[in-house]
C-alpha cells in the first residue's frame, strides 16, 4: 500500500500535535506538521497527497493558500478545518475548490480520519484507473500489438501514428486474417479517446432485420420481441471509437440510415422519435474492394466516400518477407509459456518451410500452424514434418518455388490424384492429358 503524506498546516501547536498523533495510527500516514501557509507553499514540491488547512492562519488566509494550492495542483485534496462554523464561508471554500470543511470541535478528529480515508480510496482508485490505462496503452502500442519489421509494415505503423493523431474516420482494408481489428484498437488506444468506449460491430454477422436496432437502438414495444429499451452501438460509443467490421456486407437501406447518423451526428431509436446526439470516431474494415462494390452497385457512393477518410490497407502475410518467422517465434513462445511447455525452437528446415508457403488464411493461419506443430514436435524443436497446412486453397502452394516446367507437371497431376482419390481415368479428364502418361509417370515412380 502507498503512504499517503499529509501536510497538517495548523498554528496552534498543541492543536497540531493532537492531529499529527490521531493520524500517526495509522502506520500508511506520513504526516508533516506546518506552521504556517507560507512554508506550506515553499513545501509543495515535496509532492503532498493531503493538506489540512486552518483556515485564520497568521501570515496568509486560508482562502489565498487554498487558490494557490489549486494553482500548483488542481487535483491536491484540501480540508479546510476552521474555528468558525459559517455555512456561507464553507459552501464558498468547497466551490472553490475545497475537499472538505471542517468545524473544531469535539468530534473534529474522526471527522478529518474519515474524510482522509474516503480521499484516500479515491487516490487507490484513481492510480488503479491509471496503472490499468498505462497497461492497455502498452498491451496496444502499434510495435506490441502488430509484429513485424517489413517495410510493407513500417508503412501501415505510419499510417496508422497519424490515424491516431486526429479523429479522421479511418478505413482499413485488407485480406481475412490480416489483423484489423488489432490495427483499429491500437489506433483508438493511442488516440484522444483511449479513456473512452471502444464499440465492435461485425456487420455480417447481424441479420439484416436486426442491424438497425443493433445499430442504433430501440425503444420497448417497438418490434415483437422488444421487451426493453436497449442502447444502440452508436450510443455506447459516445465519445468514443466505433469500429464496424466488414462494412461491405451492410445492405443498401442501412447504408442510407448509416449515412444520415454520419452526416448529422445524430440519430433516433427504433420505435422512437427523440433524437439524440452522438459524437463518435468511426473505424470501419472490409476485405472487399468497396470501390468496385460501388461501380457494381452493392455500395452508395456518397457513404463510400463519407467512411473513406485515411485509407490503410493491410499487406498480405505472403508479402511480408521475414516478418512470418518473426510471428511464428512469437506464437510458438506464446503458446509454450500459456501451456508450460518450456522452450521451443524452429528449426532451419522449419523455417524455410514456413517462408515458401503463401498463407492464404494470413496471420490467424501462421498461429493455428505453429500451435499445432508446437504440440507435435519431439524434443522442444519443430522440425519441417511438424508444420502441416491445410488450406482450402493448396493448389497455391504449387507454384511458389522455381521449378522445371516437368516438375510443375508432376505436381500438379499429384495434387489432383489426391484430391480425386487416385481416380487415373478422372483426374486425366480434369488435366485434359492422356491417361497412359499417368500410367508412366506412377510406374516410374514420379508420383
Amino acid at each position: 500500500m502507498k503512504t499517503v503524506r499529509i501536510f497538517v498546516v495548523e498554528d496552534d501547536p498543541m492543536y497540531a500535535k493532537i492531529i499529527e498523533y490521531h493520524l500517526s495510527q495509522n502506520p500508511d500516514y506520513n504526516v508533516v506538521v506546518i506552521p504556517d501557509g507560507k512554508t506550506c507553499l515553499d513545501r509543495l514540491y515535496e509532492g503532498p497527497d493531503i493538506i489540512t488547512l486552518d483556515y485564520s492562519l497568521p501570515d496568509i488566509s486560508g482562502l489565498e493558500v487554498l487558490h494557490k494550492v489549486k494553482e500548483y495542483d488542481p487535483d491536491l485534496p484540501v480540508i479546510i478545518i476552521s474555528g468558525q462554523e459559517d455555512v456561507s464561508t464553507a459552501v464558498d471554500l468547497l466551490k472553490e475548490g475545497a475537499y472538505d470543511y471542517i468545524t473544531k470541535d469535539k468530534n473534529t478528529k474522526d471527522r478529518i480520519w474519515n474524510s482522509i480515508k474516503n480521499i484516500r480510496e479515491k487516490i487507490n482508485l484513481k492510480k488503479e484507473i491509471s496503472d490499468l490505462r498505462q497497461e492497455i496503452g502498452k498491451k496496444y502500442e502499434f510495435n506490441t500489438i502488430i509484429k513485424g519489421q517489413s517495410n510493407a509494415l513500417k508503412r501501415v505503423f505510419n499510417l496508422m501514428e497519424k490515424a491516431a493523431k486526429t479523429n479522421i474516420t479511418v478505413s482499413i482494408t485488407g485480406e481475412t486474417g490480416t489483423g484489423k481489428e488489432l490495427v483499429a484498437k491500437a489506433i483508438h488506444y493511442n488516440s484522444k479517446f483511449k479513456n473512452k468506449p471502444f464499440v465492435t460491430v461485425n456487420v455480417s454477422a447481424i441479420p439484416t432485420e436486426l442491424i438497425e436496432s443493433e445499430m442504433f437502438g430501440h425503444e420497448k414495444g417497438a418490434f415483437t420481441g422488444a421487451h426493453e429499451r436497449r442502447i444502440g452501438k452508436f450510443e455506447e460509443a459516445h465519445k468514443g471509437t466505433i469500429f464496424l467490421d466488414e462494412i461491405g456486407e451492410m445492405d443498401l437501406a442501412m447504408q442510407s440510415k448509416l449515412l444520415r447518423v454520419l452526416q448529422e451526428k445524430e440519430l433516433t431509436r427504433v420505435g422512437s422519435n427523440k433524437v439524440i446526439n452522438v459524437e463518435t470516431r468511426v473505424i470501419v474494415a472490409t476485405h472487399k474492394n468497396l470501390l468496385q462494390e460501388v461501380k457494381k452497385g452493392n455500395f452508395r457512393e456518397d457513404l463510400y466516400y463519407r467512411l473513406l477518410g485515411l485509407p490503410i490497407d493491410l499487406p498480405p502475410l505472403r508479402e511480408r518477407g521475414n516478418d512470418i518467422l518473426i510471428l511464428a517465434k512469437f506464437f510458438v513462445d506464446e503458446f509454450a509459456k500459456e501451456n508450460k511447455m518450456g522452450k521451443i525452437s524452429i528449426e532451419s528446415n522449419a523455417q524455410e518451410k514456413l517462408l515458401k508457403y503463401p498463407y492464404p488464411g494470413n496471420v490467424r493461419e501462421l498461429r493455428a500452424v505453429i500451435e499445432l506443430a508446437a504440440v507435435m514436435c519431439d524434443n522442444q524443436e519443430i522440425k519441417a514434418d511438424d508444420i502441416n497446412f491445410y488450406s482450402t486453397t493448396s493448389m497455391s502452394n504449387l507454384l511458389m518455388e522455381e521449378a522445371t516446367l516437368k516438375e510443375y507437371e508432376r505436381r500438379i497431376i499429384k495434387n489432383f490424384l489426391k484430391k480425386y482419390n487416385d481416380d487415373i481415368l478422372l483426374v486425366a479428364k480434369k488435366l485434359d492429358i492422356g491417361k497412359s502418361t499417368i500410367y508412366r509417370m506412377k510406374k516410374n515412380g514420379e508420383l
